[in-house]
């Protein structure tokens, strides 16, 4: 069970995260779809990066780490905080990309 919360919170904070920043930076919105698309994408990209600094940088040390911390709270609002940051970044990026295309 903890495996699978470890991958649908990212993907959710991440899909929030990036209609959070579709709707405050309108100028870089995909619309509903596309913002939770690559929101969905920066949330499960930014929680792995967390994972991987706060486990020393490597794989091994990351599943390890979280292996023997389990879910707690802690854990927990990290991966929000991660997968909604990364979501909204990802989000951000794919709108400028898509607005300098467009000109």
């Amino acid at each position: 069970m903890e495996q699978i919360l470890a991958i649908i919170i990212p993907l959710i904070s991440g899909a929030v995260g990036g209609n959070v920043v579709g709707a405050l930076a309108k100028n870089l919105s995909l619309g509903t779809l596309g913002n939770s698309l690559s929101g969905i994408v920066g949330g499960v990209g930014g929680s792995q990066l967390m994972g991987m600094l706060a486990g020393g940088g490597t794989a091994a040390a990351a599943t390890a780490a979280t292996a023997t911390s389990g879910m707690d709270i802690g854990s927990i609002i990290s991966s929000v905080a991660s997968g909604g940051v990364g979501g909204g970044v990802v989000m951000a990026i794919v709108g400028v990309i898509k607005g300098m295309m467009a000109k």
